[in-house]
C-alpha cells in the first residue's frame, strides 16, 4: 500500500530516519571512545552535539510518519504502526532528557551512556517492527508496480541491455559470453587455415612456395 507522505512514489519517512538513527549511533560510540580517551571532553562534546541532531532529525522524521499512520485507516497493521510510534516517541524522549541532563551537568557520564544504550536498545526493537510493517505487510509498497514487475520476470536496469552485460540468471551468455564464443571458435579455423597452407607448401600470402 502506497503511503501518502512521498516524493515520486518513494516514502518520505524511511529516508529521513536514517539521519536521527546514524546521530545517535554515533553518539553512543563517542561516549565509549571517551571512557578510554585521553581527552575524555572532546568526545563529551560530540556525542552530546549528536544527540541533539538526532532528536532534531527524528522530529522531522516524525511528520511524514505520523502522516502514513493515520492513511493506514482500519488496517490490522495499524496496531503494530501505533507500537512503532510509540516507541519511537520514547527514544526521543529518551534522549531529549539525556542531552539536558548533560547539558546541565546534573548527571554522571555513566548514567548519561546507560540512557544512551537504553534508548538505542528501544530503537532496535522500533527498526525490528518497522521492517515488519513493510516486508510482511507491504507498508509503503507500491502493489502494482510489484505486480507489474512479477508479470514482466524481474526488474532490469539500461544496464542489462549493454555490450557489458553478465551472464543472466537463467544461464544465458549475454553479450559478452557470445564475443568470447565468437573469438574461441575463430581461433581452431585459423590453425586449420595454417595447416591447409603448410601441407600446400605455403607459409603465407605472399610467401615463397616451399622446395
Amino acid at each position: 500500500m502506497r503511503t501518502p507522505a512521498n516524493i515520486a512514489g518513494h516514502p518520505i519517512h524511511p529516508m529521513l530516519v536514517t539521519i536521527p538513527i546514524g546521530l545517535w549511533v554515533f553518539s553512543l560510540v563517542c561516549d565509549l571512545i571517551a571512557l578510554r580517551s585521553g581527552a575524555p571532553q572532546t568526545w563529551n562534546t560530540v556525542a552530546f552535539y549528536s544527540m541533539v541532531g538526532g532528536v532534531v532529525g527524528a522530529l522531522a522524521a516524525a511528520v511524514p510518519g505520523l502522516i502514513d499512520l493515520l492513511s493506514l485507516g482500519g488496517s490490522p497493521v495499524k496496531k503494530t504502526a501505533i507500537a512503532h510510534m510509540s516507541i519511537n516517541l520514547a527514544v526521543v524522549a529518551l534522549f531529549a532528557v539525556n542531552a539536558w541532563t548533560r547539558y546541565q551537568a546534573s548527571v554522571s557520564h555513566n548514567v548519561s551512556l546507560a540512557l544512551s544504550v537504553l534508548a538505542i536498545a528501544m530503537l532496535l526493537v522500533s527498526g525490528w517492527l518497522g521492517g515488519k510493517m513493510v516486508y510482511q505487510a507491504g507498508v509503503g509498497v507500491d502493489t502494482e508496480q510489484a505486480a507489474a514487475t512479477a508479470r514482466s520476470g524481474g526488474w532490469r536496469s539500461d544496464a542489462d541491455t549493454s555490450w557489458n552485460r553478465q551472464p543472466t540468471m537463467a544461464g544465458g551468455l549475454g553479450r559478452r559470453g557470445e564475443r568470447a564464443m565468437a573469438t574461441d571458435s575463430m581461433g581452431p579455423l585459423r590453425d586449420e587455415t595454417r595447416e591447409e597452407r603448410a601441407a600446400a607448401g605455403r607459409t603465407g600470402a605472399g610467401d615463397t612456395p616451399r622446395e
